[in-house]
């Protein structure tokens, strides 16, 4: 068996120094955590509530039941208009599609920073591993992580920990180095592996859940940061809902199902224009930006032909508080949905 921890080594009557970890729920962070804990570490956890993040359709977060299974404290920092942004204005640019990963990972660590600082820890851990993920965990974006977030030899990164320098808890001792590992790669192999030995349960899938690096999700932002100035978290939770198209000024969103119908009710604001159709199924769909007699027209269109209806000329209610109103719109093609489509 590759890795030999035997359980005597959990026995540490009292801990030897505290240390913060970034758990984002998913398996490489849980592993860290859990080898911290091993070697007799005080660790609390903090984890980023921030908007880009997928979350289990309960809305609960996997970082916290790896917190619990663990048996360590767990802070939430929600920073939404930092995040968002870093994200519109990156130092460090985008990765694949719209992931300022280098950029993220130095504001998370400044704030762990903090957190270390105000709770008397030493050394900030995360679960990065050497290689994984191409933008933001190569050898030299690890250097401009450390440098800009102000944490020379105070980040450890246990996964990886004898393929880079030694921190400042592994030369003082604090850290037993020969305790960590050198895994390198994209593989999981080792880390699953791992993971069955330490016990480590309830982390989230193992390819992570950062909409960022979604291809879709990122053409939709783009859009959204073109034509909105100011961005909110609302502005970016209703992008995880339903097909968006643009209409000039106008961005109208079509629910999928009736849990997303729900959702688009419950982020609507009350002088926002939403479309259905009566006696039949159909979705829920939101109107954005200026109402004008054309805008009201194509969002009704696009309502009935996501609709379940097969008439022609077909009659869709609209209103802003209640559906108090009605346009009768004939089918639209499906080249001018397309064309009308964010994605």
């Amino acid at each position: 068996m590759r890795y030999k921890l035997k359980m005597a080594e959990a026995s540490i009557v009292k801990p030897a120094k505290k240390a913060v970890v970034l758990l984002s729920g998913g398996l490489d962070s849980a592993l860290a955590a859990a080898l911290l804990i091993r070697q007799g570490i005080d660790a609390e956890a903090v984890f980023f509530n921030l908007p880009f993040y997928s979350f289990s359709k309960k809305g609960t977060c996997k970082a916290l039941d790896v917190a619990r299974a663990l048996g360590i404290k767990l802070k939430m920092i929600t920073k939404d208009k930092e995040i968002i942004q870093i994200v519109r204005k990156p130092r460090h640019g985008y990765g694949k599609a719209l992931n300022p990963c280098i950029d993220c990972k130095i504001f998370m660590l400044k704030e762990a920073k903090k957190y270390a600082k105000k709770i008397g820890a030493s050394v900030v851990v995360t679960g990065e591993v050497l290689g994984e993920r191409p933008m933001s965990q190569h050898r030299r974006a690890l250097d401009i992580i450390e440098r800009e977030a102000g944490l020379k030899g105070r980040i450890l990164r246990p996964l990886s920990a004898k393929l880079l320098p030694e921190t400042d808890v592994e030369k003082d001792g604090t850290i037993d180095r020969g305790k960590l590992l050198d895994i390198t790669g994209r593989q999981r192999k080792r880390q699953i592996e791992l993971a069955k030995i330490l016990g480590v349960t309830g982390y989230a899938c193992p390819a992570g859940g950062c909409l960022l690096t979604d291809r879709y999700f990122a053409k939709k932002l783009r859009d959204l940061f073109k034509n909105t100035e100011r961005v909110t978290p609302r502005d970016i939770e209703l992008l995880k809902v339903g097909r968006h198209f643009r209409h000039g000024l106008n961005k109208i969103i079509v629910g999928r199902d009736e849990e997303e119908n729900r959702r688009l009710l419950d982020l609507k604001r009350r002088n926002e224009y939403h479309f259905e159709i009566a006696e039949c199924g159909s979705p829920i769909t939101l109107l954005q930006g200026p109402v004008s007699k054309e805008a009201i027209r194509t969002g009704a269109a696009l309502t009935a032909y996501y609709s379940d209806s097969e008439d022609n000329p077909i009659t869709v209610m609209c209103g802003t508080r209640e559906l108090s109103k009605s346009t009768i719109v004939p089918r639209i093609s499906e080249s001018e949905v397309n064309r009308l489509r964010i994605t």
